[in-house]
């Protein structure tokens, strides 16, 4: 499948900073998490799940893509469609016994 984004290495600023969370003292003092924004359109993309700062780059940028992609992405246009015969006469049946309820509420007489 060709990729439908282009990503150029000047259009990204990455950064790195120490991740939070379980991973003990090599996570801790590694700055291992990697922020990626795409300058062109604001996108930022984090990843901190692995202490290896080359894993989390790579699980960051395919974030931006997929990014990219469902940004790129178009709705398939809807087709209009008329209720079916069923649809329509149901509607009706509920609406008949709808009327025949408040036909019912008027006044007593004695």
């Amino acid at each position: 499948m060709t990729d439908p984004v282009a990503i150029d290495d000047k259009d990204l600023e990455v950064t790195f900073f120490r991740a939070s969370g379980p991973g003990g003292q090599k996570k801790n003092k590694t700055e291992s998490a990697v922020r990626i924004k795409h300058l062109p359109t604001g996108i930022i993309v984090t990843a901190t799940e692995s202490r290896s700062q080359l894993d989390n780059r790579e699980r960051a940028m395919e974030r931006l893509r997929e990014r990219l992609r469902a940004r790129h992405r178009r709705p398939k246009k809807r087709i209009s469609t008329r209720p079916g015969k069923g649809a329509r006469e149901r509607r009706l049946a509920g609406k008949k016994r709808q009327s025949e309820i408040k036909k019912g509420r008027g006044k007593v007489d004695y």
